[in-house]
């Protein structure tokens, strides 16, 4: 173990400037039996590093390698597994758990003891040795004596000595050495006989010093008498530094005496100045003058000056209250005497302006009131502006009244909610009433126009009047329209335009009225009561911190800081505020659309775009104001008696009943569609809600289709392709000159039912004048058809030339134009005279008699070739037939 301890030294630690002192050969517990060696080493140069090195033999040679390495602080439990019973077994615990088996007990004790010398030299740090002999942890183990001499000396034995004797030589020594042994031949072959000649050079040395000292006896007999007069002189200053010391030391006690004098002047100094700045600070921030104690007290609350004293009163007297006093100052008389003055000056004060605000709202209410009386015939409320500029003048004052006494500003609040609730709701039903009046003008000037009976606004009759319409005849529907007046109808051609429009005027009026007396008023609450719509609210009583007035006092809370209010947010205060005082607004609003609606349910179109630009209007400045909600809530309303009017409109569509004994002509409903489409294109031109329209014309127009189709098929006096191609000429006509974009797809499919319905009764028509020559073709089509050539007929025995001739001679030019001038009649009878399509329809008829006649000339030459039959008119023929009928009626 010698020899490997010296060649580790030699090899591995000394490169690296280190000492081994333990050594102990161990491999890995419970594993593949891998020799390896633990070493406990120390650096040379300081400050010293204590390591435990795992040293392993190199597989591929016979030297060793540093394969592993622990700082000895990083250990922190050494464990021997047993302390009575040999076990080579023992852990080492740094930042794991490292489990080793030595391969003696013996070696294991000696490099546990190494450790322990080593952490009690250099680390004394807190190690805990568990399951190891305490005799293992004493200064000399007696454990080292069972040890073998040669072992125990390389691996415990002397390691303390060793540290402390063992001196490296320095690089001078190293070269005196090297030069002693170049001048000495033998230095290294027999180095005895060099030991014993640096003995003798080394005695010539010392008896070389010793003459050299007895020769200079008499230089030190001299130098010892000038120690003795030295020492003399030295006795002799320290007796007069004894003499200087004890007057020194009078002096220091007075000195003592007047710099503790001085330190009791200066702390008296230091209490003063602070004592001075307390008073100073109560007598700033505490004192409150003369001029606002008079002001609180006795202040005029109605001139423009007093308010303004009583509002700087009120600012120092609340400043002065919210002061952030120091410790102790709370236990000083005059302190509790000011502060009990302030309670009772802000307690005066505000009493003084409560009952001063009330009686301010009691006297205006009585001159708004005495002014109602001059508006009563215009259709105007009441401003209210000199009302809000008085106020507004008290409006800090308020504020500081919020800050203060929360409960007398709340009661204040209530009381100018009903005062302003009991005003405004005379001025809203008065001038209400004024609307209803001239809504009900306009009425009254209706039914004087046509015949109209009942009371101003409520007219006699029902709509279910209408549904027992009939048709009388194209000459007789302008009257029953009229008719329908007398019974009390009052649809959208009962009124005239004028009347719409003066009802528009009037509608716009009130609501342009009603605008700004609710932004006026709203905005005044939100000046005058200091509620900041757009911020949330912190209960001011509440508050930590008030507002400072110079920035360097920090402030405290009010005395009744956990009185709380019972709104969230300043701005539902504002909204709660305003429902109460305009309560009336909304059930006056819905009264009046009610009464309109009754008059003319078309007025409902005319609500729908004021009211809609409105709402838009006031969501833009406020989407959550009073305003924007209550007329948005009308606004539902509007729309609902939109949607009922239109709904009206489509049941009397649907319980329309026609004469059995009159043509049909164009059917009521659809002109009520023209002029509801008339009347809302000039309405809602460049309105907000222009969708609603939009959706009411097509449940309209599709409700037109359908019973125009039920009308014609139930149509026993006029052709259903009459009715048909009648009705959707109109409505095409009506679309396309009123232009309206959603309903383009409707207008083409108008227009296609037109096209085809005229094309089926132009057909069906053409088949009577010449029935027997279309009955005889249609043979011929029927047998050229079923296979039989072209030039093969005229061999049928029916549908011989003998048999061609017979018909065609039934048919001249005379009977032809009889014929024609008979049809003419009867499609004259059929149409009526407000589509004016008699030409239409007769024009169509000539080009398909022209069609019909070229296409049995086509037949005759291919089925009857050389035959020589031709018709017994011409084409010129029947062009001066038609035009000479048309001209003749």
């Amino acid at each position: 173990m010698t020899a490997i301890k010296h060649a580790l030294q030699r090899d591995i630690f000394t490169p690296n400037d280190e000492r081994l002192l333990g050594i102990v050969n161990v491999c890995k517990a419970g594993k593949k039996k891998k020799n390896c060696f633990l070493c406990a080493t120390v650096t040379t140069e300081r400050p010293v590093q204590v390591k435990v090195v795992k040293v392993k033999k190199s597989d591929k040679g016979d030297f060793y390698k540093r394969q592993q390495a622990w700082e000895l602080r990083d250990l922190t439990v050494v464990d021997a597994k047993d302390a009575s019973k040999e076990n080579p077994e023992f852990d080492l615990h740094f930042e794991k758990v490292y489990k080793w088996l030595a391969s003696s007990t013996a070696e294991k004790n000696s490099f546990i003891s190494c450790i322990w010398k080593l952490n009690q030299r250099y680390l004394r740090k807190k190690l805990d040795f568990v399951n190891v002999n305490p005799q293992l942890l004493e200064e000399l183990p007696k454990a080292e004596e069972s040890v073998p001499s040669g072992e125990s000396q390389s691996v415990a034995g002397g390691d303390e000595d060793a540290l402390e004797e063992y001196q490296e030589l320095s690089a001078r020594e190293e070269q005196d050495i090297e030069s002693m042994m170049e001048m000495c031949e033998y230095a290294v072959s027999n180095a005895e006989a060099f030991a014993e000649k640096l003995f003798k050079e080394l005695q010539v040395l010392d008896g070389a010093n010793i003459h050299s000292i007895m020769a200079s006896e008499k230089q030190v007999n001299i130098l010892m008498q000038l120690l003795d007069e030295a020492l003399a002189e030295v006795d002799t200053i320290e007796g007069k530094l004894s003499s200087y010391e004890e007057m020194l030391q009078s002096v220091k006690d007075q000195m003592d005496q007047v710099s503790q004098s001085n330190h009791l002047i200066q702390m008296s100094n230091t209490n003063n100045g602070k004592l001075l700045d307390e008073i100073q600070f109560l007598v700033n921030y505490m004192d409150l003058s003369k001029g606002h104690i008079r002001a609180l007290q006795e202040g005029d609350l109605t001139s423009p000056r007093g308010i303004e004293a009583c509002i700087s009163a009120s600012e120092a007297l609340l400043q002065c209250m919210n002061v952030a006093l120091r410790p102790g100052h709370d236990q000083l008389a005059a302190v509790n005497q000011q502060q009990k003055l302030f309670c009772e000056l802000r307690d005066t004060f505000a009493r003084r302006l409560t009952n001063h605000l009330n009686n301010v709202f009691v006297h205006q209410g009585h001159d708004q009131s005495s002014t109602l009386s001059q508006n009563s015939a215009e259709l105007s409320l009441p401003k209210h502006s000199p009302l809000h500029r008085d106020l507004l003048r008290y409006a800090k004052l308020m504020e500081w009244l919020k800050n203060t006494q929360r409960e007398k500003y709340e009661g204040l609040s209530r009381t100018y909610v009903d005062y302003m609730n009991r005003l405004y709701e005379r001025e809203i039903k008065d001038f209400f009433e004024i609307a209803k009046i001239k809504m009900a003008g306009t009425s009254k000037e209706a039914k004087g126009k046509f015949g109209l009976h009942g009371s101003s606004g409520k007219l006699t009759g029902s709509t279910s009047s209408l549904n027992k319409l009939t048709v009388q005849g194209s000459n007789s529907r302008r009257s029953q329209s009229s008719s329908l007046l007398d019974m009390g109808n009052m649809s959208a051609s009962d009124l005239d335009v004028a009347d719409r429009t003066k009802f528009d005027k009037i509608f716009e009026q009130v609501l342009s009225e009603l605008e700004p007396l609710c932004l006026a008023e709203q905005d005044f609450i939100s000046k005058f009561f200091k509620l900041h719509q757009h911020q949330t609210v912190l209960p001011p009583l509440a508050q930590p911190e008030t507002e400072e007035t110079d920035g360097s006092i920090p402030s405290r809370m009010p005395p009744q800081a956990d009185h709380r209010h019972s709104l969230s947010s300043e701005k539902d205060m504002v909204r709660l505020m305003m429902n109460k005082i305009f309560q009336s607004i909304e059930p006056e609003l819905n009264s009046l659309i009610a009464l309109g609606d009754k008059i003319d349910s078309f007025h409902s179109l005319y609500m729908l775009v004021k009211m809609s630009h409105h709402v838009w209007t006031a969501e833009n400045v406020d989407p959550a104001s009073f305003l924007s909600t209550t007329l948005g809530n009308v606004l539902v309303t509007v729309k609902r008696n939109f949607d009922k009017c239109i709904s009206g409109q489509i049941k009397q569509m649907e319980e329309v009943k026609i004469s059995k004994k009159s043509k049909v002509g164009i059917l009521p409903f659809v002109t009520r569609f023209e002029e509801f489409a008339e009347l809302s294109e000039t309405i809602f031109r460049n309105a907000e809600r222009r969708g609603d329209l939009d959706k009411a014309y097509v449940k309209l127009i599709r409700a037109v289709f359908m019973n125009v189709e039920k009308v014609a098929s139930e149509s026993q006096k006029t052709p259903r392709d009459v009715v048909m191609m009648e009705n959707f000429h109109h409505i095409f006509s009506t679309l396309s000159r009123l232009k309206i974009s959603c309903l383009d797809a409707e207008r083409r499919e108008a227009k296609h039912k037109y096209t085809d319905h005229l094309q089926c009764y132009v057909i069906n028509s053409l088949g009577q004048p010449l029935e027997k020559l279309n009955h005889f073709f249609e043979g011929v089509e029927a047998r050229v058809a079923q296979g039989v050539r072209e030039e093969e007929v005229s061999y049928q025995l029916a549908f011989n030339k003998q048999e061609l001739r017979k018909v065609i001679k039934e048919y001249p030019g005379k009977e032809v134009k009889k014929g024609l001038d008979n049809l003419y009649k009867k499609v004259d009878k059929h149409l009526c005279e407000e589509e004016s399509l008699l030409q239409v329809v007769w024009h169509s008829m000539q080009d398909e008699f022209i069609r019909q006649y070229k296409h049995f000339e086509g037949l005759i030459g291919r089925c009857y070739p050389g035959s020589g039959i031709t018709m017994e008119f011409t084409i010129q023929d029947i062009l001066e037939y038609f035009s000479s009928i048309a001209q003749s009626h």
